[in-house]
């Protein structure tokens, strides 16, 4: 199952880990998003202890969301060593993350 990052956790599970985060910007009424879950679930079984693979509800934390800029979802950011090192925008198929993932391991 994919971590839950909130604006609480987010430094310390995000910004401050030795791992790539790969961090999916959704809310429960984006149908894109939904559609996705399944793709970000699917990453964090594949990946589970070299990738860090959660969700942000974006609705619930507003601070992460306003701090780097998204505005439009989904929105995916991969993050290592506290800075973004990727992004991919809008609903995408599993080989793309895969392909970001795995050029940032």
């Amino acid at each position: 199952m994919a971590l839950e990052f909130t604006d609480a956790n987010f430094q310390s599970n995000v910004l401050e880990s030795d791992k790539l985060s790969v961090v999916d910007f959704w809310a429960e009424w984006c149908g894109p998003c939904r559609a996705i879950g399944p793709v970000i679930d699917d990453l964090s079984k594949q990946y589970e202890g070299k990738v860090n693979v959660g969700k942000l509800n974006l609705d619930y934390n507003p601070e992460v969301s306003i701090k780097y800029g998204v505005t439009s979802i989904p929105a995916i950011l991969f993050i290592k060593n506290g800075q973004v090192v990727d992004k991919l925008m809008g609903a995408q198929p599993k080989a793309n993350f895969v392909k970001k993932i795995e050029a940032h391991l």
